[in-house]
């Protein structure tokens, strides 16, 4: 009589299926079954008669709708999720009559599936893996995919897979149904060789010559056992099994790398459907980095354009209150009353309008513009060749024009210096004594090369035949009061006219306003491109919630190899990561290779990169979000129904 504890001990299981809409259907109906550690047991019955539910029990796949299982002494009932995937892994191995082998993985990578999410070092488990698969006289065959191999060999594989992390207990279901006989009976020698190591091998079957070859018989008929040849006794010295259902060897961080090199070996066996789902990312990054590139470019632009201009200027000109009340023009006296203003230093009036300029058989339509001789100094605007009109020649009303480097290229395409030449200005004639610095810029819409300078006074007489300016720049000496002294102009203007007929405006605050817009602009084409990076985001979660379908059978396989929801979940989540990863890096490669061609074609644009990096940290975190919601969906498929699948 066998006294020694059994290893498993089954009492008054019950398994229903169905119920609610569906009428129930009871597929086990109170079995009662003990298996000693060591025995060779064989499960026999035709099909339905519920032998395959009984092993998925036996394997803690599934759980019994009534009943007690006790596994060596502890009740599987008691434990959790993560206590029953130790079991799948640490004491069971599969041996599955469809193989039930990842496709994507080699036969060495799928025999070290359970040593995976057992922690094994990458070291010991290729070795091992290595080892079994030449005991099994598949050798030369590691580097080789499924579909690569016959039937034999891949049932094979999958016993050296069961064997992987001990396989103490090795669970066969009908491993030899999709065999030729030769390839069944070397399937069959295995097992009964791995029996007379020590091995607890259970096996089901529906054949009754391949069951007669285990040490007992078991045999089940509608759910229920119908005959038990009895059990064997236990082999001498043979030792039950310790649960530490606590342990795993590996770290968080070598959980996190083998899970990055299964995602990665994935994306390349799937490397066309990853490049389209990289695609959306890589738009969105390479957009985002582009968009803010030019819209900081263009604040720049714009800055040191008004920059340019003096940021301690102030601007001031005539304007109607409104439609009734024309208003009256800023005049020479009211400049001179200004002059008693504390802060400034000096006043340049201007009297401009657009004139026809002649040279030769040459003529022009440009921008004349009167002013004083301090323009170079106030405005930063060096002469290029020969020299600016003075205060002498303002007083004389002297016909010198210094002309801008645009004007001087249209009027007079052969000469290299200007200066000396003559120019008439609507029918008066003017000596040209010199040409500005090239300025590249545009104030509105008018290029500032293209025009003309004379003298404030000589302008107004000889040009527009008016001696009140059109504008006035206004120079103060302490920026920071900038403000107070606008306001002190406006007031002694108010004063003098008795109306608000005039503007005022200051470089600074203009800087601000345009930096503010273009601020703005810069976060509108931003906020634009990262739509098609959530875009791209919902193209990952769509991709990942159709591989988890089209893998559901490979999810199922992990966790009968041992792998808890939360394996499954950081595999799923590190492959939705890891695409929006390299579509990042590809993303900010494209975006910087963009802007350079921009740059060739002299847009302007400024990198910035903050903004590079939160581009890419946004497409981490579209992989992370959008991933995740596929990747739980994933770990919580049951293990039953996920190998059942299609």
């Amino acid at each position: 009589m066998v006294t020694a504890e059994p290893l498993i001990a089954l009492k008054d299981i019950r398994k229903c299926y169905g119920g609610g809409d569906s009428p129930e259907i009871e597929v086990l109906r109170g079995l009662s079954l003990n298996i000693h550690a060591g025995e060779f047991v064989a499960i026999v019955g035709t099909s339905g008669s519920g032998k395959s539910t009984l092993m998925n029990m036996l394997g803690c796949l599934d759980r019994p709708s009534s009943g007690t299982y006790h596994f060596a002494g502890r009740d599987v009932a008691a434990m959790n999720s993560d206590e029953l995937a130790w079991l799948r892994r640490e004491a069971f191995g599969f041996v599955f009559q469809g193989y039930h082998l990842i496709p994507t993985g080699t036969a060495q990578e799928n025999v070290e599936m359970p040593a995976v999410y057992a922690g094994m070092s990458v070291a010991r488990r290729h070795e091992r893996s290595a080892q079994l698969l030449e005991r099994l006289g598949l050798g030369e065959r590691m580097g080789h995919r499924p579909n690569q191999l016959s039937g034999g060999q891949q049932q094979r594989v999958s016993i050296a897979r069961a064997l992987m992390n001990g396989g103490r207990i090795i669970l066969a279901d009908e491993p030899t149904g999709a065999l030729d006989s030769r390839s069944g009976q070397e399937v069959m020698a295995l097992l009964r060789e791995l029996s007379a190591l020590g091995h607890t091998v259970i096996l089901i079957t529906h054949d009754r010559k391949v069951a007669d070859q285990a040490q007992r018989v078991i045999e089940i008929l509608d759910g229920q056992i119908v005959a038990d040849s009895g059990p064997a006794v236990p082999p001498e010295g043979q030792q039950q099994l310790a649960l530490n259902t606590d342990a795993h060897g590996a770290s968080w961080l070598a959980d996190l790398a083998e899970a990055g090199r299964a995602a990665w070996r994935v994306m390349w066996v799937n490397r066309f459907r990853t490049a389209l789902t990289l695609l959306g990312i890589v738009i969105g990054v390479a957009s985002v980095i582009v968009m803010l590139a030019v819209g900081l470019g263009a604040r720049q632009r714009v800055v040191a354009q008004l920059g340019a201009l003096g940021t301690n200027l102030i601007f001031l000109s005539s304007v109607g209150e409104s439609s009734r009340i024309p208003g009256r023009s800023i005049t020479l006296q009211d400049l001179e009353a200004l002059e008693n203003i504390p802060n400034i230093t000096h006043i340049l009036p201007n009297v401009t309008g657009n004139k026809v300029i002649r040279f030769g058989s040459v003529d022009t339509q440009t921008y004349v513009r009167g002013t004083g001789a301090a323009l170079p100094v106030l405005q930063t605007w060096p002469v290029g060749k020969g020299t600016f009109f003075d205060e002498r020649d303002d007083q004389q009303l002297a016909s010198v024009a210094v002309l801008g480097a645009k004007v001087a290229k249209t009027l007079m395409p052969d000469i290299d210096n200007p200066v000396g030449q003559q120019i008439l200005i609507d029918n008066t004639l003017f000596l040209v004594i010199g040409v500005m610095s090239e300025k590249g810029r545009l104030t509105g819409d008018r290029d500032d090369d293209d025009v003309v300078f004379v003298p404030f006074n000589t302008g107004g007489v000889r040009v527009f035949g008016q001696r009140e300016p059109t504008y006035t720049v206004l120079a103060v000496h302490d920026l920071a009061r900038i403000t107070q002294t606008q306001e002190a102009i406006e007031a002694m203007l108010l004063k003098r006219h008795g109306i608000k007929d005039f503007a005022t405006g200051n470089a600074a605050a203009s800087i601000a306003a345009q930096a503010k817009t273009q601020d703005s602009m810069t976060v509108m084409l931003s906020l634009i491109a990262a739509v098609s990076l959530v875009v791209g985001g919902i193209g990952v979660m769509n991709v990942m919630l159709m591989t988890v379908r089209e893998r559901t059978r490979e999810i199922g396989i992990r966790m009968a190899t041992g792998a808890r929801q939360r394996d499954i979940l950081r595999q799923f989540l590190t492959e939705a990561v890891l695409v929006s990863l390299v579509g990042g890096v590809v993303g900010v490669v494209a975006g910087l290779l963009i802007g350079g061609a921009l740059i060739a074609w002299e847009v302007p644009l400024v990198f910035s990169v903050s903004g590079i990096l939160g581009a890419f940290a946004c497409a981490l975190f579209t992989g992370l979000f959008f991933g995740f919601m596929p990747a739980r969906q994933a770990a919580r498929l049951d293990p039953v129904t996920a190998l059942g699948s299609e």
